[in-house]
């Protein structure tokens, strides 16, 4: 990219999406367009303001088919949200506990860290008490 297409950019508040697409694959990334489907989020877009029966069902879904994939794991929701949600999960004996907290690190680093769960679980439309018992159930119904 040249250096007066920078200048230019650093004045403006905005850009074309070539140039943005340029800038991405100078740092090495890529851009996309992507529908997120989910529900409104809180304004700082780290979780769902609420959790409707549609929603919730798609999480139990996800949880249910025990898939570490981060890409559908970002597809679902806010990543911290997300992350919370695998620390949660993590807490399930039947589960991969491993491989949750390492896909809650990849969704939010420190997700796993104590002081941040704690953080999640007072901010979470999801409630484990609710939600865990579901869980089971589904996943017993699946088996």
């Amino acid at each position: 990219m040249r250096k007066e297409t920078l200048s230019r950019l650093r004045r403006r508040d905005s850009c074309d999406f070539a140039t943005l697409d340029g800038l991405a694959a100078a740092v090495g990334a890529r851009i996309a367009v992507v529908s997120a489907d989910w529900p409104e989020c809180s304004p700082d877009g780290h979780f769902p303001l609420q959790v409707h029966r549609d929603y919730e069902e798609r999480l139990l879904d996800l949880c249910a088919s025990q898939t570490l994939d981060l890409q559908r794991w970002t597809d679902l929701g806010p990543r911290f949200f997300m992350a919370g949600l695998a620390v949660m999960l993590a807490s399930v004996p039947e589960l991969d506990r491993r491989g949750l907290l390492s896909l809650a690190e990849s969704l939010h680093p420190g997700a796993s860290e104590p002081v941040v769960f704690e953080q999640w679980l007072k901010r979470s439309p999801v409630r484990p008490s609710r939600f865990l018992p579901m869980l089971a159930a589904e996943m017993k119904h699946a088996a």
